[in-house]
C-alpha cells in the first residue's frame, strides 16, 4: 500500500469498512498475507521448527508454557526461541510448527485483535477470537499442504463466564475446544500424558505453572525435538498466565524455583524405588 499521487494515505484507508485488519488487507494489499505465498520453501529445505506448546485450565484462568528449542531436521536450530505470545491483554497464543511463518501469524493476529479494538472500541470475544484465528490457519491451507504446516494454540480467560478456555487447532482451520488441558507439537503426547497425572480440578495457579513446566520436562525427556529447562544456561520455558487481571508472564527465578522442585521430587522418587 503506497502513499497516492499527493503523497497522503490511499484513499482506502478513509473509508468505513471491516472491523477486521485481515479483511482490510485481503482487499488492499493481499500479497502481504502470508497465505498468498505459493510455491515457496520445500518443507525439507532446513527451515526451523517448532515445538512444544501446553495448556491447562487452573481455578481463575490459563496456563500456557512454550520449551525454547526449535530445530531444522536433526539440528538445533535455537535454544531460546519464544513461543508463547500475548494475543491481547485476555489471551495467549502458541506455536508449533514452521517458526517463520508461525511468528508471523501471531503477529498478524496480534494487529487482529488490535485493529477491532480500535474500531468497534470494545474487545473481541473470546469465542470471537478464536473464530478469527482459524480464519486465518485456514487462509495458510495452501502453505500447509507444502509441508510449511503452522498448528497454533490459543487460550484465554473468558471474562463472560467467567473462566479460563483453551481452543486447539487443526491445519484447515478446524476449532476445537478443549476441556481442561491440551499440547501440540512433536512432543504433545508425552505432555499430555504428564498433564493427565498432574491436572486436577481446584488446582492452584503456582501448582497449574509447576504442572506446565513438568509437561515440558517429561515431553523433552523422550522427544528430541523438544528442549526441557536448561539450567546450565539459564534458559527456562516461556511460561503464561492469564486471569482476569490480565497477561502475565512468569518470571525466570519462579521458573527456575519450579525447576528445581521438580528435580528434587522426581530423584526423592528415583531414591525409594531403589532396593
Amino acid at each position: 500500500m503506497s502513499a497516492d499521487a499527493t503523497g497522503g494515505l490511499p484513499a482506502s484507508f478513509m473509508r468505513p469498512g471491516s472491523s477486521s485488519f485481515v479483511d482490510f488487507l485481503a482487499d488492499h494489499a493481499p500479497h502481504l498475507l502470508p497465505g498468498s505465498r505459493q510455491g515457496g520453501v520445500p518443507h525439507d529445505a532446513g527451515v526451523p521448527h517448532a515445538t512444544t506448546i501446553v495448556a491447562l485450565r487452573f481455578d481463575g484462568g490459563v496456563v500456557m508454557a512454550g520449551d525454547r528449542r526449535a530445530t531444522a531436521g536433526s539440528h538445533i536450530a535455537s535454544r531460546d526461541i519464544e513461543k508463547v505470545f500475548p494475543a491481547d491483554e485476555l489471551s495467549a497464543v502458541g506455536i508449533a510448527g514452521t517458526a517463520g511463518l508461525a511468528v508471523e501469524l501471531v503477529r498478524l493476529f496480534q494487529l487482529e485483535l488490535e485493529h477491532y479494538e480500535k474500531i468497534e472500541g470494545t474487545l473481541l470475544s473470546l469465542d470471537g477470537k478464536a473464530n478469527r484465528l482459524a480464519t486465518m490457519i485456514r487462509g495458510n491451507l495452501g502453505l500447509a499442504m507444502q509441508g510449511l504446516v503452522v498448528v497454533p494454540l490459543f487460550a484465554g480467560y473468558d471474562a463472560d463466564r467467567g473462566t479460563g478456555r483453551i481452543f486447539s487447532y487443526d491445519v484447515t482451520g478446524g476449532r476445537y475446544e478443549e476441556q481442561d488441558f491440551h499440547a501440540v507439537g512433536s512432543g504433545a503426547m508425552f505432555a499430555r500424558g504428564s498433564l493427565k497425572k498432574e491436572w486436577r480440578r481446584g488446582l492452584g495457579r503456582d501448582a497449574a505453572v509447576r504442572a506446565a513446566v513438568g509437561a515440558l520436562f517429561d515431553a523433552a525427556d523422550d522427544d528430541s525435538a523438544t528442549g526441557g529447562p536448561d539450567s546450565l544456561r539459564d534458559i527456562w520455558p516461556v511460561v503464561a498466565v492469564v486471569t482476569a487481571a490480565g497477561y502475565e508472564r512468569v518470571t525466570d527465578a519462579e521458573l527456575e524455583a519450579a525447576t528445581t522442585a521438580i528435580v528434587a521430587d522426581r530423584r526423592a522418587r528415583r531414591t525409594e524405588m531403589q532396593p
